[in-house]
């Protein structure tokens, strides 16, 4: 196993909270130390208290497993931090459940275990989805469930346009879709652009689309997908509120009844059926058809490393509880996630037919720190979305500001 000093661990605090993704979020949990007896879980669910279903899930595990666990829920960012301190004065906790771009972060720094040393299994998990947790051939946990991007689209202004949703394609046949509903006086799409994670996030799927590499963010593909949004908003298709909407704020736009399409996440599937009209959703297009693929967010099981590797064997049976298929169908159902599993998301669109676009995203969709980018995805990232920022300003154009982002990258 590869260990960590103090220093390292510290200087990659940075790192880790510029990788952090879009996951549950709230006030941040407490909990008082365990002993050595006890099996620690730390996540990063918050919203859930002790009589919730997932604590209960949590208990039962260790009961099975035959030991008692104690769990503490963080917010997402605090639980990074707090888990990076404690690796540091190694006492981390037995099973850790973090956001998936921190994973790579987090291995790299050699606070996880490998899957090949817990024994965790993995061979039913979605390949693309795994990604998201791998670094160096070696895989450091499994997914709990992804959420993902699709579009959502208005029924009732796609029909004043006189446009089909199934027309929709690629990137040729929504633009044409969008100068149609430009023509009922609607904004045809938002979509969040701000200058954050969050603005990256919802790039992704138009850059891959495209065939770009973040490896490579100034390629003619990558300049392509930059250019659509921005001949976008050159064109009232979208509205000049994309550079500072956060993902949140996009929806509300979306809800107020004013736009026919919103880029947004399954997290939104409570909210879409509060809205006061017809809605229905599609995967977002790649640049010349089919499924673009989109970043997965959600989170993974893990194992921090532990002094004692004697308790990777209980560690091992609490994760495989946690993640059972019966126990994931669940907890997906609860967090809005579609399971990382092909048998599981089976069962989760026969019971809702309406998920059955978005366990088709996901099979698209890939992991943000995927190609073994690992630590370098949020310098890539921010640089990223600087880009995007700069060009949907009006202050670059879209190649220029692309091969600016590649040369910062560069300079790391």
């Amino acid at each position: 196993m590869k260990t960590s000093t103090p220093r390292r661990l510290a200087g990659v605090a940075v790192a880790v909270t510029a990788a952090v993704g879009l996951t549950a979020c709230g006030s941040a949990g407490s909990g008082s130390g365990a002993s050595s007896a006890d099996y620690t879980i730390w996540d990063p669910y918050p919203q859930f208290d002790g009589n919730a279903a997932w604590t209960k899930l949590v208990e039962s595990c260790g009961d099975k497993a035959g030991v008692k666990v104690k769990r503490t829920a963080f917010d997402t960012t605090d639980l990074t931090n707090k888990v990076l301190l404690a690796a540091q004065q190694g006492n981390a906790p037995d099973v850790l459940i973090v956001d998936n771009p921190v994973v790579s972060t987090l291995a790299d720094a050699g606070v996880l275990a490998t899957t090949d040393d817990t024994k965790i299994e993995t061979s039913g998990v979605d390949p693309n989805l795994l990604g998201a947790g791998q670094l160096g051939g070696k895989t450091y946990g499994t997914p709990i469930g992804a959420n993902t991007l699709a579009l959502f689209y208005n029924k009732t202004i796609l029909q004043a346009a006189g446009v089909d949703p199934a027309s929709v394609k690629d990137w040729a046949t929504l633009t044409a879709a969008l100068a149609k509903i430009a023509g009922t006086g609607k904004k045809g799409i938002t979509f969040s652009a701000i200058g954050t994670e969050e603005g990256s996030f919802q790039f992704l799927p138009w850059f891959w689309g495209s065939g770009a590499r973040l490896d490579q963010l100034d390629s003619p593909q990558g300049a392509a997908a930059l250019t659509l949004w921005s001949d976008w908003l050159k064109a009232g298709y979208a509205p000049n509120s994309v550079l500072n909407n956060t993902q949140t704020t996009s929806w509300q736009d979306f809800a107020a009844g004013n736009v026919a399409f919103a880029e947004n996440g399954t997290w939104q599937l409570g909210n879409a059926k509060k809205l006061g009209f017809e809605y229905g959703t599609i995967t977002v297009p790649a640049q010349h058809g089919g499924a673009a693929p989109v970043p997965t967010g959600g989170e993974f099981v893990t194992v921090p490393t532990q002094k004692d590797a004697a308790r990777y064997a209980t560690d091992q049976k609490i994760v495989s509880c946690l993640t059972s298929p019966d126990n994931i169908y669940a907890t997906d159902t609860t967090l809005s996630y579609v399971a990382p599993a092909a048998a599981v998301q089976q069962k989760q669109a026969a019971a809702d037919p309406a998920l059955q676009v978005w366990v088709d995203a996901v099979h698209a969709a890939k992991g943000r720190t995927s190609d073994n980018l690992g630590t370098k995805y949020p310098k890539i990232s921010e640089q990223l979305w600087t880009a995007v920022q700069a060009t949907l300003s009006g202050s670059k154009a879209p190649a220029a500001a692309l091969q600016a982002a590649q040369a910062s990258v560069g300079k790391g």
